[in-house]
């Protein structure tokens, strides 16, 4: 079983922080920070989004989805916000097969992402763009 994740305390951060800039003296002093704080967000996204699986698994998952349908209007204004709709689809799925609890966005959150995607795309697609 998988040790569950802790939050890096704020101190812990700063420690790696201190360790960055020695390694790497030049730059802007806030860079680093924000380069730590990506890495947490990432590492959080991932978790919702691969838990365990290929960290690269969900660009996969959605890209054999895509396969099946030549033709399809990718580069439509309507056509992206149904490939970010499938995106939330996806990670909708994913969770629930493996019983994810989220760390960023949960459930109900991405079902209202689904919802207003789809709600653009046919705003779009009335529009004709």
């Amino acid at each position: 079983m998988k040790k569950k994740e802790k939050p890096i305390p704020l101190e812990s951060n700063a420690q790696i922080i201190e360790q960055l800039r020695k390694e790497f003296p030049h730059g802007h002093g806030a860079f680093l920070t924000l380069c730590v704080e990506e890495a947490k967000l990432h590492s959080d996204k991932n978790h919702d989004y691969a838990h365990g699986g290929d960290p690269m698994g969900h660009f996969q998952r959605v890209a054999d989805i895509l396969k099946m349908y030549q033709g399809f209007p990718y580069d439509t204004p309507s056509g992206v916000a149904l490939i970010y709709a499938l995106k939330q689809i996806d990670a909708i799925f994913w969770g629930k097969a493996k019983g994810i609890k989220h760390k960023v966005e949960g459930l109900s959150s991405r079902y209202r992402d689904v919802s207003v995607y789809a709600k653009l795309a046919q705003i779009q697609d009335q529009e004709g763009k």
